[in-house]
């Protein structure tokens, strides 16, 4: 096998995508189709799941709120149902949570973001990991954290606190299912160019009393390369982690980010 071949997934490659209808999630789904594989996306929005299997038709879908244990257990039960067994699990599924400090935030903001950035992950994997032990075709589990996994987030205490979490439990587990011959590593998307990063900015603006314009420039100065990554870059990353070439990859926290400085 040369070099380029190790780089693409093996086709046919049976992926679970969660939270994948819309930015990220579903630059990663469009590529592992892309390369053959195939893959079941899941997310809340019905709508946004209905546009994404219009673009897309090779898609198999679900709709589920990633917080209720009940519908992630009902998604992957369909999604090994449709994909006949499971060799990729990506844990993408993840909202923004409140900007404020932390006396303001309400609990009901706190509690909904831990369920849905951290409490997800666990529902996927409790029920997905027997059938990754179930293939022998080098099973892989790619989350994804954060650069506010490896650094200090003002006024994002929640979300940076999943994202921590989540690194965590990657490094754990890779510890744990080894021997399984199962990788997992996780993923740290920097400043990704879009409307989620847009409306981050501005609402950390308005937290703290400047323009839009402003807050923008602050966090492109704490990039080294001073630009934005795109969700291809990090569906890149995940193609990568994948395939042959992510063989002996695991235990791993991989920032995709422009190397963010600070936040």
């Amino acid at each position: 096998m040369n070099t380029f071949e190790l780089l693409k997934p093996r086709p046919g490659l049976r992926v679970l995508i969660s939270g994948a209808a819309a930015g990220i999630g579903a630059a990663i789904a469009d590529a592992f189709v892309q390369a053959d594989a195939q893959v079941y996306i899941c997310d809340v929005d019905a709508s946004a799941v209905e546009k994404a299997k219009e673009r897309n038709p090779k898609l198999y879908t679900g709709v589920a709120d990633v917080a209720n244990r009940e519908q992630v257990d009902q998604i992957i039960d369909d999604a090994r149902a449709r994909l006949g067994g499971l060799d990729v699990l990506i844990n993408n599924a993840g909202i923004a949570g409140p900007t404020g400090d932390v006396e303001s935030i309400q609990p009901h903001d706190w509690e909904r973001t831990i369920s849905t950035n951290l409490n997800s992950q666990y529902y996927f994997l409790h029920k997905a990991v027997p059938l990754l032990k179930e293939t022998s075709d080098c099973p892989a589990i790619i989350a994804m954290s954060s650069v506010a996994g490896r650094l200090g987030y003002a006024f994002r205490t929640p979300y940076a606190a999943t994202k921590w979490a989540i690194v965590g439990l990657v490094k754990s587990l890779a510890i744990e299912l080894g021997p399984e011959n199962i990788r997992v590593n996780a993923i740290l998307p920097g400043v990704v160019q879009g409307e989620r990063m847009d409306r981050v900015i501005a609402a950390r603006a308005e937290s703290t009393g400047v323009s839009f314009d402003e807050m923008k420039e602050q966090y492109l100065k704490k990039i080294s390369l001073r630009r934005m990554v795109t969700v291809d870059d990090i569906a890149a990353m995940a193609l990568f982690l994948a395939s042959p070439a992510g063989y002996n990859i695991t235990g791993q926290a991989i920032s995709v980010d422009g190397n963010v400085e600070y936040l």
